[in-house]
Formats: C-alpha cells, sequence, structure tokens
C-alpha cells in the first residue's frame, strides 16, 4: 500500500505526539492527570503523586504542553495543570488500530 501526504502529515503529528509521551515520567504525569479529571491538579499536588518535582516537573510539563496535550493556568497563587487533549489521545490510539490486521492474510 502506497502512503500518501495526508497520510505522512497524519505520521509526522502521531510521531511528535508520540514523541511527548516517549519518557516514562511524563507518561506517569499525563496518566495522573488524567485520573484528576478536567479540573486538574495543583503543581504541587501533581508532584506530589507522581514524585516528580521542581525544574523535572516543569521540564516535562513544558513537553505535554508544546505537544498540545496538558495546560498550565495559574489562578490565585497556584498553578492548575490539566489533561486537555482527550481528543487527541483518542486520534492515537486510533491512528495505530485505524489499519488493524489489513495486511495480514485472512484466516478461514
Amino acid at each position: 500500500m502506497k502512503y500518501t501526504d495526508s497520510d505522512n502529515i497524519e505520521l509526522e503529528i502521531a510521531a511528535s505526539t508520540f514523541a511527548a509521551l516517549g519518557s516514562e515520567q511524563r507518561l506517569m504525569v499525563l496518566r495522573i492527570l488524567v485520573r484528576a479529571g478536567r479540573d486538574g491538579l495543583s503543581i504541587g499536588e501533581l508532584g506530589q503523586r507522581s514524585g516528580v518535582t521542581g525544574s523535572t516537573l516543569t521540564h516535562h510539563m513544558k513537553i505535554l504542553s508544546q505537544a498540545g496535550l496538558v495546560t498550565q493556568e495559574k489562578k490565585g497563587r497556584s498553578i492548575i495543570c490539566a489533561a486537555v487533549a482527550y481528543d487527541k489521545l483518542q486520534y492515537l490510539c486510533e491512528f495505530l488500530l485505524h489499519e488493524c490486521c489489513a495486511d495480514a492474510p485472512e484466516e478461514p
């Protein structure tokens, strides 16, 4: 099967997003935020739950934010982090499974 330009663009987007998730700590942080729901968590609470704190957590949140997977919003004296790209996460799953078994021989 030949890939089209739109397939290549989808591949680039998926690869970029998967790259953002290419760290155990970032994946853990995202899972914690997904579990927390749309209201998110303060940066302090996220650090406590994940065990990742300080500049390391800031670094991981920056990468996840650039990938469009999370947001950080200042509320008073707190920074609230939330997973916002549930549609993007769903897209990644569908991207992987879209052509599942397309080239496999049919079973009798």
